[in-house]
């Protein structure tokens, strides 16, 4: 898995519309600096889910619907001690007065990367494809529902449970126009002891090269086509775009 270990994903909703540039202005030129400076923050990256994208998602579970934006911040080694100073730098930023405080985080936590994937035609290798420019992602929110071990598998699943659905979900999105990579994120209850408290889930995400808005359709179709959604159903399936730095107009204009 080379160096990346995790990621550190955060769904936000912005509850004041009036506050969506004062937000971005915040996140992108104060927040996410000073995350770099920890010991096993490797990348961060963030994307917009703005009224068009939207309008194409396929899947729009409650729980997730009204997230904004989307950040992944990759992490590796020494896991604990970056969580640890994730969470205090967090603290120590909002008693300084530099905290965004018209947001709310829908999902947040940290992930272990546990499959990743690259398209032959990017040349790039699987682990280099979040560094490599996207045009946005399509991502992919699951829920991992207890199955006791004596259930009957549901008709299309397979016996080996969540691992080889979520690989079955990659392989079909990575064959799709547009995609050049895809990474697959599982939530780890050893992580509970830093505070995080997830349940079972798990976060596809498929990095772009195509616009977003132009291959969800086919993307969304792709979700919705999988066995066993009833055992592991989808909250949350749609494009979001690649946010570029100081351009954060998107929702100006009534939607």
């Amino acid at each position: 898995m080379a160096k990346v270990r995790i990621g550190f994903f955060s769904f936000t909703e912005i509850t004041d519309p009036a506050e969506q540039r004062s937000y971005n202005e915040w996140h992108q030129l104060d927040h996410m600096p000073e995350q770099y400076l920890l010991p096993g923050v490797l990348f961060g990256q963030r994307w917009v889910s703005t009224p068009a994208c939207r309008r194409a998602r396929a899947v729009d579970a409650p729980t997730l619907r009204g997230i904004h934006y989307m950040t992944l911040y990759l992490m590796g080694e020494p896991l604990d001690t970056t969580l640890e100073e994730f969470r205090a730098l967090g603290a120590t930023l909002r008693d300084a007065g530099r905290f965004h405080h018209h947001r709310r985080s829908r999902l947040s936590g940290p992930f272990t990367v546990t499959a990743m994937s690259a398209t032959p035609r990017v040349l790039v290798s699987a682990e280099a494809v979040p560094y490599r420019p996207n045009r946005g992602v399509y991502v992919v929110v699951r829920e991992v529902a207890t199955i006791p071990e004596d259930s009957p598998p549901a008709p299309g699943s397979t016996p080996k449970g969540t691992a080889a659905a979520e690989a079955g979900l990659a392989a079909a999105l990575l064959e799709a126009e547009g995609v050049a990579g895809t990474w697959t994120f599982s939530t780890d209850d050893r992580f509970d002891r830093h505070g995080w408290h997830l349940g079972a889930k798990t976060v596809t995400v498929s990095y772009l090269d195509a616009e977003p808005l132009a291959v969800a359709p086919e993307l969304g179709a792709l979700v919705r086509a999988q066995p066993d959604l009833e055992r592991r159903p989808v909250l949350f399936a749609g494009p979001l775009e690649t946010i570029t730095p100081w351009r954060w107009d998107w929702f100006d204009e009534p939607a």
